[in-house]
């Protein structure tokens, strides 16, 4: 979905400061939300306060439907990463949009299949003990996300967000993943590279 034509439609858009609570767990779903600007970062947090990363969205992107199509109370916080301009849209317009705008229930299948297969792919890698291989599977899925030569936009504490690792391991095992080829750093930045 376009996200002009939301605003064609007379959708507004709502500004959401940086670190600005947009939903939290057991809140119901009245809205999904389409990113015009900014970035969301969607959380669960543990008994200790610490993040664990479900999922960053960004411009263009939208979240907040799986909730809103089961009818189930949410189970994460998001908050925006920076600065967001947002459009909400509410249940039956949602629905609407699904059934009078071709392509977009396509485009809805493939974003929650791939969110699907990220939670599935980070589950068995969370089971998996080895921080030199949990890291190594989130910075591949990430860079298939970008084009050759365009560096990761995500932080080194994003990824222990996202790994369940301590940001000094992160550190650590990124120096020796790049020291062994496996992955290509550049000016402290992870890139994608040239296919050999």
């Amino acid at each position: 979905m376009d996200i002009q034509q939301l605003i064609d439609h007379g959708y507004a858009i709502k500004v959401y400061p940086k670190d600005t609570l947009i939903y939290e767990p057991g809140m119901v779903p009245r809205y999904v939300y389409f990113i015009k600007s900014g970035e969301v970062r969607m959380v669960t947090v543990s008994e200790d306060g610490k993040e664990f990363i479900q999922g960053i969205f960004k411009m263009g992107q939208y979240f907040g439907e799986p909730a809103l199509i089961i009818n189930r109370k949410y189970l994460a916080y998001t908050i925006a990463n920076k600065e967001s301009e947002i459009i909400q849209v509410g249940r039956k317009q949602f629905f609407d949009l699904i059934e009078t705008t071709p392509g977009f229930s396509i485009n809805l299948i493939q974003t929650l299949s791939n969110r699907l297969f990220y939670k599935s792919m980070m589950l068995e890698e969370l089971a998996n003990e080895k921080a030199e291989h949990r890291l190594l599977t989130i910075i591949n899925y990430l860079l298939n996300d970008i084009e050759v030569g365009d560096s990761l936009k995500v932080t080194r504490q994003d990824l222990a967000d996202m790994t369940g690792l301590r940001v000094e391991t992160v550190i650590r095992e990124i120096k020796i993943l790049s020291d062994k080829g496996l992955i290509e750093v550049n000016r402290g930045k992870i890139i994608r590279p040239n296919k050999k």
